[in-house]
């Protein structure tokens, strides 16, 4: 087989790729979203193979562990969502929709009214939306628990098909390429799911222990805004102590805002991040934020992967570019 007759095939299978993807556009984001966390995956199939586990079996528990995973961190938000977000739309649409701050005699006056209005509508949106899409929502599963456990039975033939049509003298940057995807995943799923997982632990002894009838709620969501990157968690905080300020509670206001920003928007990044961290990908925090929102905005939920994922590639091609650079620039001098 000639080079010239390789680039053929790559491009007809790009090609085809292209045209599956319009075809099956609904379950694109499903199928994204499995090869990234099937991606994930390879080193847990591999070490399980290395255990003398038969590649199907090594293939079979890691997509159940993925399942499972999956399953465990969507279902408190699952919850909230079925139990709990009438009561959260109740407490929102009874905000005022202005308050007057005033504190050492300066004045001010806060509108809540568009703000308000806007979350209370995305809300009822959620519910409507989530009770019809339950039996997509099963289907989207076995899609994603299919195309994860194809892709971790048959590794080896995937990983040949691809780098096949890398000549020998690029193979260097697609391995770098591969580790900082493997970083960057590592990044947004597995830190991303430990430190929310320790937000929801301290978040729910602390609002228990402040005496919120809702603590398990509030929890949750906190859990879930730490994905919010550089924010996170804080908007729940701020919104709970200007809700306190509304109903003439200042001194409940200062004691949530004070120890809600520390020890649910701050604590947890200190105590988990730092450990997990030297797998990451080194992405500085505000180029994640430009991932993770033009990601939303531009792709919707999907973006919230897809973004920081391809910002953490141009950074590692920039690298690579940089370095070559440089070394033609010292070989001419």
């Amino acid at each position: 087989m000639t080079l010239d007759r390789r680039y053929v095939l790559g491009a007809l299978f790009g090609l085809i790729a292209v045209g599956a993807a319009v075809m099956l556009a609904d379950v694109l984001g499903t199928v994204f979203f499995a090869v990234t966390v099937a991606y994930l995956l390879f080193p847990l199939r591999k070490e399980l193979a290395r255990r003398r586990l038969s590649p199907w079996g090594a293939s079979f528990v890691s997509t159940a562990a993925a399942v499972i995973a999956v399953g465990v961190l969507a279902l408190p938000l699952i919850l909230v969502v079925v139990v709990r977000i009438d009561a959260i739309i109740a407490f929102l649409s009874a905000l005022p929709p202005t308050f007057t701050v005033e504190l050492y005699g300066v004045s001010a006056t806060i509108t809540l009214a568009e703000t308000r209005a806007a979350v209370v509508a995305f809300g009822r949106q959620i519910a409507r939306s989530f009770a019809l899409a339950i039996p997509v929502l099963a289907l989207k599963l076995t899609v994603f628990v299919m195309v994860v456990f194809a892709l971790l039975s048959r590794t080896a033939e995937t990983h040949r098909a691809i780098i096949a049509l890398v000549p020998h003298t690029y193979r260097n940057v697609v391995q770098a390429l591969s580790d900082r995807t493997r970083a960057t995943l590592f990044g947004i799923y597995v830190l991303q799911a430990a430190t929310a997982a320790g937000t929801f632990v301290v978040a729910l002894v602390l609002f228990f222990l402040l005496g919120y009838p809702y603590f398990l709620t509030l929890a949750v969501l906190s859990a879930v805004l730490q994905f919010l990157p550089v924010v996170g968690p804080s908007i729940l905080i701020a919104l709970l102590a200007v809700a306190h300020l509304a109903v003439g509670d200042p001194a409940r206001a200062a004691l949530v805002f004070v120890l809600g920003s520390v020890l649910v928007a701050w604590l947890p990044d200190v105590l988990i991040r730092p450990r997990l961290a030297r797998e990451t990908a080194d992405l500085p925090g505000s180029l994640y934020f430009v991932g993770f929102v033009g990601g939303l905005l531009t792709l919707g939920p999907v973006g919230i992967i897809a973004g920081p994922l391809a910002v953490a590639l141009v950074v590692e091609m920039g690298d690579h570019l940089s370095e070559e650079l440089n070394e033609v620039a010292v070989s001419e001098d």
